[in-house]
């Protein structure tokens, strides 16, 4: 038996990642507060920013986990707040680490242990996992910080048969963006003019992404663009 563990994947990139997962026969793991749509996923309701929440999944997915042959763990799951260094106060900047990077950091503790050769540790990071843009102030710095976990995790766990990567996607078609950008078709055309292809990605073609850099250890550690050559600032 082979499991998917996935946070946030009741839509988008995450529901996408869960349906390939399933597509290949695996036990196939949602933890998010909405559940995902897809019948065949187990979804563990919880709430990234609670410790407490996150413990409680952890207990079930360590008694339901502790049989399988490899696991594959995605970190898909973020926080995004509209701010800027000069207004963020430190208890917003806290709440967003609080799911954007100390979530990640304790589901790893709990999982790692079951976790055998073959098994993956995939975090789905962002261009701004490299660079910044005004008015993303805490997304950019967690975003950041992913990168600093994937390089520590897989440098941590040399010779362990366990391989991490960081998928950076550019602009996708997800509900995030929407928030941010709405439904404008001018402004999503303005958007898609900064790649090569002239359009947002599909969250399809992420988590196809996503699923190849479970199965591909040679990866191990490594930073993959997923951006559609998308332009310099």
């Amino acid at each position: 038996m082979k499991a998917a563990i996935i946070t946030g994947a009741s839509v988008g990139i995450g529901q996408e990642t869960a349906e390939l997962f399933l597509a290949e026969s695996y036990l196939v793991f949602n933890l998010s507060r909405r559940p995902c749509p897809l019948d065949a996923v187990n979804n563990l309701p919880c709430d990234l920013s609670c410790a407490d929440s996150i413990r409680e999944c952890m207990m079930v997915l360590t008694d339901a986990l502790a049989d399988v042959e490899h696991i594959a763990l995605v970190h898909n799951a973020s926080q995004m707040r509209k701010d800027a260094c000069d207004e963020c106060q430190s208890d917003s900047l806290r709440e967003v680490l609080e799911t954007n990077v100390v979530a990640i950091n304790t589901i790893n503790q709990a999982m790692l242990p079951l976790m055998k050769t073959g098994s993956s540790i995939v975090y789905v990071g962002s261009t701004l996992s490299e660079k910044a843009v005004p008015g993303s102030f805490s997304y950019v710095i967690s975003k950041h910080a992913q990168l600093g976990m994937m390089r520590a995790t897989c440098q941590d766990m040399m010779g362990k048969g366990v391989h991490t990567a960081l998928v950076c996607p550019g602009f996708t078609d997800t509900e995030m963006l929407r928030t941010h950008i709405g439904t404008d078709p001018e402004v999503e055309a303005s958007i898609g003019s900064m790649n090569s292809f002239g359009r947002l990605i599909q969250p399809r073609e992420i988590a196809e992404l996503i699923q190849w850099a479970h199965h591909h250890p040679v990866i191990n550690g490594a930073v993959l663009h997923a951006n559609l050559g998308q332009k310099e600032n």
